[in-house]
């Protein structure tokens, strides 16, 4: 059993008609993650006893027509907390933390009734672009396993491109689900800041953080967003917006005529690959021949938003990850004399070097004498960028570019180099800073790797990327072709 093959309408019906159980589809993802994950490496946690027995428990109340998610299995990004199952953020602080609680995405899936199969590898902290900054391994490409498979949200987007799970969330502060998507060949989102909970995400950076679904279609995309999507009183920084069905407005496979699309210079500028120009180039020429308008625009602090960004990112970081300190939860080291001795030795460590170097970046940018000089100045272009967003899409339905400015690149190639690691988001992390929604999928190959091609919507337009990117699906193959574990490539 594998994925590549149905969707989550396709799985639904099956179950709906009983060609297969709950429980017989939970055993066949569990079968299959064991045979393929070898392999992989996209999970630390399989949460097989629980699942199963949640399985059995939704074949005796048997599944309607009008529950299009229950008994589909899902995979989730661990650091979003799981009641009962252990919740690492892949940091040895978290090493053994069992949380008490549930995260509010993870509560509404449950309460959609699908089933949780484990819990997929990071960076550790969400802080990494490649998944080789976890603490336990590093997950590979699905169509490459000498490739990373992006990050932070690596292990999520390998466990949906090997096949081993239909649906995955993840969570993006500066790119981690629509680059690790770009990379393994999926379809990813960061939806409008607020329109998620963040309650139960374990803190990275606040004010850039969301979650969202990665999955092998738009289709499924739209549908685990509308799901998971809302206010939520826990969150005061969610939105009250209205969360439409957005899975039910994909009907139309020509819905992009007539829309104006802004194809930024600065996204294929130097340092983006000739092979990810000319798939984006040919994207825009497929949008054309369907109705719509592509014109040249510019976003001309495009290239300021990764300064920024490390700057901001990394003071709330240092900010957020203050209450590991060896007291309350977590990691505590042993041979200590003092308190101080807990609160070093602790941290020193649980935390990895990334971690480390950006709480250290962080707290720098916000200490005294260096907070104007730094952090004020960052959110000063923070604001720069927002407005370059809000001129273009005053007169643009929305923008279109790549996600990244090359395919994945080879396990060890960038590790040793954080400035080279940083600058590979240097195309998606101006929408974290803006908060807007972002649709990764993909939209060709090059050097028989995929390409990703990134969808930027105005607030809360998330309906108007879905449309796009099922309108581009439906007309091009790229989302069919099917990675080495699936026999393609």
């Amino acid at each position: 059993m594998n994925y590549f093959k149905q969707d989550v309408a396709s799985l639904h019906a099956d179950l709906v008609a009983k060609k297969i159980s709950a429980k017989e589809l939970t055993q066949a993802t569990f079968d299959n993650i064991k045979a393929t994950d070898p392999k992989i490496d996209a999970f630390l946690t399989l949460n097989e006893d629980a699942a199963l027995k949640q399985a059995d428990a939704i074949d005796a109340q048997g599944i309607a027509a009008d529950q299009p998610l229950a008994g589909i299995p899902v995979a989730l990004k661990d650091n979003l907390v799981t009641k009962g199952l252990k919740t690492t953020a892949a940091s040895k602080i978290l090493e053994n933390f069992n949380p008490v609680y549930d995260a509010t995405a993870v509560s509404k899936l449950a309460n959609a009734q699908m089933v949780t199969v484990g819990k997929t590898n990071l960076d550790e902290f969400a802080m990494g672009g490649s998944t080789e900054n976890s603490a336990f391994k590093t997950s590979k490409n699905a169509w490459d396993q000498t490739k990373v498979p992006g990050g932070s949200s690596g292990g999520s987007a390998a466990a949906v491109a090997s096949g081993q799970v239909p649906v995955a969330l993840g969570s993006d502060t500066g790119g981690s689900i629509r680059q690790p998507a770009a990379f393994n060949g999926i379809v990813g989102i960061k939806p409008t800041y607020g329109r998620v909970s963040r309650w139960g995400l374990i803190a990275f950076g606040s004010s850039l953080d969301q979650i969202g679904p990665m999955t092998r279609s738009v289709k499924d995309n739209a549908t685990i967003l509308s799901a998971i999507a809302g206010h939520d009183d826990h969150d005061l920084t969610s939105s009250t917006q209205a969360v439409p069905d957005f899975a039910a407005e994909l009907n139309d496979a020509t819905s992009v005529k007539g829309l104006r699309i802004g194809l930024p210079k600065e996204f294929l500028a130097e340092g983006v690959d000739d092979g990810v120009k000319s798939a984006i180039l040919a994207a825009a020429d497929t949008y054309r021949k369907l109705g719509a308008t592509v014109d040249e625009v510019s976003l001309p602090h495009n290239k300021y938003g990764v300064a920024a960004y490390y700057i901001i990112g990394s003071s709330e970081a240092s900010s957020n990850l203050q209450r590991f300190d060896g007291i309350r939860y977590g990691y505590r080291a042993d041979d200590v004399k003092n308190l101080e001795d807990v609160y070093v030795k602790s941290r020193s460590e649980g935390f990895g070097e990334e971690v480390k170097r950006r709480i250290m970046l962080g707290t720098f940018s916000l200490s005294a004498g260096f907070y104007d000089a730094y952090f004020l100045k960052a959110a000063k272009v923070r604001t720069v960028i927002i407005n370059d967003f809000k001129a273009v899409l005053k007169d643009h339905d929305f923008i279109m570019g790549p996600v990244a400015p090359t395919t994945a690149f080879g396990i060890g190639d960038e590790i040793k180099d954080p400035i080279t690691m940083y600058m590979n988001d240097v195309l998606t992390i101006p929408v974290n800073l803006a908060g807007l929604p972002g649709l990764s999928l993909p939209a060709g190959f090059s050097n028989n790797l995929p390409v990703g091609m990134q969808l930027i919507g105005r607030p809360f337009d998330e309906s108007t990327l879905y449309k796009a990117g099922y309108a581009f699906e439906q007309n091009t193959d790229f989302h069919l072709q099917l990675p080495t574990l699936g026999g393609q490539n």
